[in-house]
């Protein structure tokens, strides 16, 4: 994606805001440490760069908007990380919490403490994020092709052929995999076609880390307090039982 965001990498950024401490959680997370985002993977935007990127949140560079909050394209120099002009250096795209949700609060932390830790070719890529001004900012990759449920449910210019669908199946499962069999095993909770981004040559990858969490391993069950993802995607046995097993990840 560039030097500036390969060097980001390199050194860990840290922010400070108000959380209360989850025993639970550890540096490994990538988020929430007592107070602290610290990640090593992630370069911190500042609001004003975020502002400028997008032309202050332009209403005709928003792309998507959802419980989060809204997301806007915006464009940034690959060397250096500022903000520069449309057409020149690299699309973003920057997704802005609504300032008056707990659910984007929640999901932000989320997505910092998971797409902060993890890398595959078939997650969606997190390079930076912004806390600043009661603002929660979080900074993509941008994926040209958009989701994949815009390309199924909606009237496109062609339907996807075959050989593209079996593509897409592929990458989904594969960053599923990943999840699954990581270190930490991963529960996605949200798998469906609108969270399947694609990139310019419909390389699919997950998106949307809000209602993931660190699951069972072992072989073990785990269970949830209360359901969570969507019906119709998440697996019918987690939905009536609140368990979750290894064997139930595919739907997951």
């Amino acid at each position: 994606m560039g030097n500036c965001l390969a060097k980001s990498g390199n050194k860990t950024t840290t922010s400070t805001y108000k959380q209360q401490h989850n025993p639970n959680s550890s540096a490994d997370d990538g988020a929430k440490v007592d107070g602290k985002i610290v990640s090593q993977n992630l370069k911190m935007f500042t609001l004003e760069e975020l502002k400028s990127a997008t032309r202050n949140f332009r209403p005709d560079t928003m792309v998507g908007e959802g419980g989060f909050g809204r997301v806007f394209k915006g464009w940034i120099d690959p060397n250096s990380c500022r903000p520069s002009k449309v057409g020149v250096g690299i699309p973003v795209a920057v997704k802005k919490s609504n300032p008056d949700s707990l659910q984007g609060l929640q999901e932000w932390q989320s997505e910092v403490k998971f797409l902060g830790k993890f890398s595959h070719p078939n997650l969606v890529k997190l390079l930076g994020y912004c806390w600043e001004e009661d603002q929660f900012l979080l900074v993509y990759e941008y994926m040209q092709k958009g989701s994949l449920e815009s390309h199924l449910f909606r009237k496109g210019p062609e339907a996807l052929s075959w050989d593209i669908r079996l593509k897409i199946a592929i990458g989904a499962a594969r960053g599923l995999a990943f999840l699954h069999t990581s270190q930490n095993s991963v529960i996605y909770r949200d798998f469906k076609s609108s969270n399947i981004l694609l990139d310019g040559d419909f390389n699919a990858k997950l998106s949307d880390f809000g209602l993931a969490k660190f699951g069972p391993v072992s072989g073990k069950s785990h269970v949830t307090t209360r359901v969570m993802g969507t019906y119709g995607y998440a697996a019918p046995e987690y939905m009536a039982t609140v368990y979750v097993h290894n064997w139930q990840a595919i739907s997951m």
